[in-house]
């Protein structure tokens, strides 16, 4: 029976386990990532986007430091209570200094994000389901690793996304990055978490019915990260249809 992402208790995620296995260094796939989201970035000017949405923004802060220069205020929607400490603590006491080359690789290829306490300075915090998330609010939206890897059911992914995409304003932007056939896994302390195998063409099936200027590419899988049995990255750029 594939596990709904209701059945989860997400207020037990692991931050700092999850932290210490992917995010401590920067990865050649990060890397690989925020080349491409900061490209999506740069389209706009400084401060020109009032208001966008990290959807399901978890423990990891290089997607909020992308929307840095381009959004006047980042809404972080979270649904973790250890991942929202997490983010509240990063505000409140200084980020860890492990963010700190992901914000220099981020300023490397936009010069016009400000530095990383004036990006967190932006970012506001919001405990919440991202599925009730209301439609029509935001000038663009990024999603990172999180509808094939809060579900194992395929109608729930397919809702996920839609969510992610009726966030944004009809004409609104969207950006995203997805685990390629990434299974159910587990995290260094032996706790399992659900999983939705996808790839390019599960991802467009989900988007492209309600986006124009569909963009999908992929990465290949980093040897320099876990094994949690996926096979690459799928990248993705988008604007929300009527």
């Amino acid at each position: 029976m594939n596990v709904r992402n209701s059945a989860v208790n997400w207020d037990r995620w692991p931050v700092s386990h999850y932290l210490a296995e992917n995010y401590r260094k920067l990865h050649a796939s990060d890397d690989a990532v925020i080349v491409h989201h900061s490209a999506f970035y740069r389209r706009f000017a400084p401060g020109e986007l009032s208001r966008t949405l990290e959807f399901g923004a978890g423990p990891n802060l290089y997607p909020l430091i992308l929307a840095g220069a381009a959004s006047q205020r980042i809404d972080a929607v979270e649904r973790s209570a250890a991942c929202v400490a997490y983010l509240l603590g990063q505000q409140r006491y200084g980020p860890d200094p492990s963010w700190e080359p992901f914000h220099a690789r981020c300023r490397e290829l936009n010069p016009d994000l400000p530095d990383l306490a004036t990006v967190l300075s932006r970012v506001l915090v919001v405990p919440g389901n991202v599925l009730e998330i209301p439609a029509d609010r935001y000038a663009a939206a990024s999603m990172n690793f999180v509808a094939e890897s809060i579900t194992e059911d395929a109608p729930e992914f397919t809702a996920f996304c839609h969510a992610f995409i009726h966030s944004v304003r009809p004409g609104g932007h969207l950006v995203a990055a997805f685990m390629e056939n990434m299974p159910s896994y587990r995290l260094g302390d032996g706790s399992r978490w659900p999983g939705y195998p996808v790839d390019r063409a599960v991802v467009r099936d989900a988007f492209a019915p309600h986006t124009s200027e569909l963009t999908l590419s992929r990465i290949d899988p980093d040897p320099d990260l876990p094994d949690y049995g996926y096979t690459g990255m799928v990248l993705l750029t988008a604007r929300r249809s009527g």
